[in-house]
């Protein structure tokens, strides 16, 4: 018999034999599935940044949080508190560096002359007590300095006239320039200088004394006054002169809105303008 012969008999025979059972049970084969390729690794974005670059990049855009918003306002605040008062510190410092050598010799005589009257004062007040302790009748000699007492008193509040050495300050203001709260600075400077007892146009000054604009005018306590405006001031003239006069002060204010200041000693000024004597709705004293 041929080969081929014998193969096609081998093929019949392999078509006839039947199919093993355990052949049906097995799954098709699955092809298999070649491997997926590697990504390749791209450059690092970060790895040519600076440490400069990357402080740059941490910090804007920023993230600010509430409590450093609160924060920075606070400080904020702060420093412009303190620059203002640089600014205003470095004005008065120029303000005397520029003064004249006769200008800032007075200023330092008014230095003086406040310490020597407040020492006076506390020197008066000891000499007080010390009477008061050695007298033999300490209830006459309450009594004489609580009458004393009293008169000092009646000449703050307005209530009695007094008379005494001062100066006589004359504003003549025929613009209208002059405010309200130039006459009160002086006010004020002829108080810090010593001043026992003020009176302008007729209107005594007191502790509770305000001043307002009215008008091209000035009103005291309600009362409008009409320029010139006078004032009448009992005190140390050696001290109350040179206050108005240092420089910057209330003479030169009113002389640069155009008003004429003229400043008089005198050994004897009547304030004679009077203020009711007011009494207390609520205060009661404490020794009833």
């Amino acid at each position: 018999m041929s080969e081929n012969e014998n193969d096609s008999e081998n093929g019949r025979e392999h078509e006839k034999r039947p199919e093993s059972p355990l052949r049906k049970e097995l799954p098709d084969e699955v092809p298999a599935v070649a491997p997926a390729p590697e990504p390749v690794a791209g450059p690092d974005p970060e790895a040519g940044l600076t440490g400069r670059r990357r402080l740059v990049q941490g910090l804007w855009p920023p993230r600010v949080s509430r409590a450093q918003l609160i924060v920075a306002v606070l400080l904020f605040g702060l420093g412009f508190g303190l620059a203002v008062q640089v600014a205003s510190n470095s004005d008065s410092d120029s303000a005397l560096r520029g003064a004249r050598q006769e200008d800032l010799v007075r200023i330092l005589d008014e230095l003086d002359d406040r310490t020597q009257r407040l020492e006076d004062e506390k020197t008066g007040l000891e000499k007080q007590r010390q009477e008061l302790q050695s007298s033999s009748d300490q209830a006459a000699e309450a009594r004489r300095q609580t009458a004393e007492k009293e008169r000092q008193l009646g000449i703050l509040a307005g209530t009695v006239a007094a008379q005494g050495p001062g100066i006589t300050m004359t504003v003549d203001d025929p613009k209208g320039t002059v405010q309200a709260d130039m006459l009160l600075d002086a006010i004020q400077e002829l108080r810090a200088a010593g001043a026992e007892a003020i009176q302008v146009n007729g209107v005594r000054v007191i502790a509770g004394t305000y001043l307002a604009d009215s008008g091209k005018s000035v009103s005291v306590d309600g009362n409008k006054i009409t320029q010139p405006f006078v004032f009448k001031v009992i005190g140390k003239p050696q001290d109350l002169e040179p206050a108005l006069n240092i420089p910057g002060g209330v003479v030169q204010t009113l002389e640069k809105e155009q008003a004429t200041v003229s400043v008089e000693r005198s050994a004897k000024i009547v304030v004679d303008a009077l203020r009711p004597a007011k009494q207390p709705d609520y205060a009661r004293s404490s020794s009833q």
